[in-house]
């Protein structure tokens, strides 16, 4: 009897997921309770039953809609056979979480973030390629320059008379015949980077909302370890592999829960207290001195350089002075986080936690404002010199930073982590095997970042460099962490660590972004002699004439309604900064929160 009553229910089953949609059909597949070869088996019968009515229902079709649908449906057995696969082909998904088992969430964490911004770069350089670059191999004329090699690390050179920069695109309406269709390169190139750059206001937006849902708001974060030791496994897995890293994975979870929960709030006397304030006042006040030490050099350093290259007419010193002020930049951003990593082990955090946000806000300080520096020498030194095109040259500076980063960040590896093993396993055994500084790598990855987004105006196809140089951090980051490295200490839970991540690089990365952008866009008037916005008196006013051309159709009404009531009107930047404030503000009423009620559970599990 039980035979028969499970063979009708399949059969039932069976009927109900035939007369569903693909989508509905693979959606309720999915949610089934069952392992991947049943599910497979449901699948593959329900196909064979939709197959069986298609063959009635052909009898009334003619021929060619028969071959359609049974062409249709063999697709349709190819993606689903694909679908049960699909998992394998996601990017780095083994090696995540080989590295979420070994090392724990606080590390996994890191290179979670290093994806996020590989895909967004890789999204980047497909728009500005598809929309501006493409267009361009139209209207390109030859390269007469002669490549040496040593374009590669100036940028300049070869790459001059290139798509890679902006003074190499036309201002001209580009079409192959006559009384074609056409391509306004202006607007093309105009609207596509600010299309790009509200794009990425938004998934920004989105990303913090859903971290923040997944990892503060949601009841589940509050569920207590019980419930992640009886209720998480995952009963499909069968492989032994997978099987042992799930449990690594599982355990490492319990404990950093268990070591929040356990955490001893330590008692000082008032004599320490006061020692530990000085402590941390004298380490902040060497922090920020430090950073306005370093800023005040690279301004000095790139105003010296641009006079030493009028005065030298000599092309290889040329080419080597280009290369002082991007080394000497890197040499900044590489040893004073060390320098800032000791004062975090000088003032004796009670978790590492707080140690990482203190370091992460000091490194953010120094990044951020090197970057604010050489914009600043960029947009009233460079922009305003005698130069042919200083759009292109504010380009090259950038590709020269961001080359020059990628090979620091390759030598930090190597010297921060590979000599610091072998020195601490053979030289000095009590140094120890070192560990993964988290917040110095995070903040190596939103300066490179940073320095992308600002240098797409100049330097389109930049993502594209910049994504080549992201996928090979990962696995040098990833070999160097296996190989050198070991895990915390003291292993903590960060489930809000991401949440942080992306907070930084919305503010203040994207937003002094878009404050730069904004500035080149409305109020630098661009080179008379090179680029698609030649011989107007800033680049925005190639929109303000096309405007002007759109007043004379009425069928543009709804585009004029845009313009004079969002993109020039005052009053919707004011709601945007508000609302992007009530954020800010919300997000760290968030973060109190949720440490109230972790104090409020850990007293209640003590209790």
């Amino acid at each position: 009897l039980d035979f028969f009553h499970g063979f009708y229910a399949e059969e039932n089953l069976v009927g109900n997921l035939a007369s569903m949609s693909t989508s509905e059909r693979i959606k309720a597949i999915q949610k089934m309770p069952e392992t991947m070869k049943k599910k497979r088996e449901i699948r593959n019968k329900v196909l064979k039953e939709i197959t069986k009515k298609s063959r009635h229902r052909s009898i009334r079709v003619s021929c060619c809609r028969h071959c359609l649908q049974a062409t249709v449906l063999s697709f349709r057995r190819f993606g689903n056979s694909l679908s049960g696969y699909f998992y394998l082909l996601h990017l780095w998904h083994k090696a995540l979480k080989i590295i979420g088992a070994e090392f724990g969430t606080s590390v996994l964490s890191y290179f979670i973030f290093l994806k996020w911004l590989l895909t967004l770069n890789i999204f980047s350089f497909l728009i500005n390629f598809s929309f501006i670059t493409v267009p361009q191999f139209v209207a390109a004329e030859p390269n007469n320059l002669s490549f040496t090699g040593l374009e590669l690390f100036t940028g300049a050179g070869y790459f001059q008379q290139t798509v890679l920069y902006y003074g190499f695109y036309t201002n001209a309406t580009i079409s192959k015949t006559e009384n074609g269709p056409s391509y306004n390169m202006q607007l093309a190139y105009i609207f596509t980077i600010g299309i790009y750059f509200v794009i990425c206001f938004l998934i920004l937006l989105f990303s913090m909302a859903k971290s923040f849902c997944r990892n503060f708001i949601n009841p589940q974060t509050y569920s207590g370890n019980g419930s992640r030791l009886l209720c998480t496994w995952d009963f499909n897995i069968t492989n032994e592999k997978a099987v042992k890293l799930k449990q690594k994975n599982l355990s490492t979870q319990i404990k950093e829960g268990l070591t929040e929960v356990n955490r001893e709030v330590l008692n000082f006397s008032v004599k320490e207290r006061v020692v530990r304030i000085v402590i941390h006042l004298v380490s902040w006040v060497a922090s920020l001195g430090t950073a306005v030490a370093a800023c005040a050099g690279v301004y000095f350093l790139s105003v010296n350089l641009q006079l030493f290259v009028k005065g030298h007419k000599n092309d290889l010193e040329n080419q080597a002075a280009m290369l002082v002020l991007p080394i000497v930049t890197s040499l900044f951003n590489a040893f004073i986080p060390f320098f800032y990593s000791w004062l975090g082990h000088l003032e004796r955090f009670q978790t590492p936690g707080y140690q990482i946000y203190v370091t992460i806000t000091r490194n953010i300080i120094l990044k951020i404002s090197i970057i604010g520096i050489l914009c600043y020498y960029w947009l009233n030194v460079v922009a305003t010199s005698e130069s042919q095109c200083w759009e292109t040259l504010v380009g090259q500076d950038i590709y020269r930073l961001v080359l020059v980063d990628f090979i620091f960040c390759l030598l930090g590896s190597f010297f921060g982590e590979f000599l610091r093993r072998i020195i601490g396993s053979t030289v000095c055994v009590s140094l120890g095997l070192p560990e993964f500084d988290i917040g110095r790598n995070v903040l190596d990855l939103i300066y490179a970042q940073t320095l992308t987004w600002i240098g797409i105006l100049f330097s389109p196809l930049l993502p594209g460099i910049q994504m080549i140089s992201f996928s090979i951090v990962f696995y040098v980051k990833k070999v160097s962490l296996m190989m050198n490295c070991q895990p915390p200490r003291k292993v903590w839970r960060t489930a809000q660590m991401t949440t942080s991540f992306m907070f930084l690089l919305f503010f203040p990365s994207f937003l002094g972004v878009l404050s730069v952008i904004g500035v080149t866009v409305w109020r630098l008037k661009p080179s008379e002699k090179c680029g698609p916005f030649r011989g107007l008196s800033s680049m925005y006013a190639a929109v303000s004439e096309w405007i002007k051309i759109l007043e004379n159709y009425t069928a543009s009404k709804w585009v004029m309604w845009i313009y004079h009531n969002l993109i020039t009107s005052e009053l919707f930047f004011f709601i945007l900064s508000v609302l992007v404030l009530i954020i800010t503000y919300l997000y760290w009423q968030i973060i109190e929160g949720r440490k109230t009620m972790t104090k409020l559970l850990r007293k209640q599990i003590i209790n």
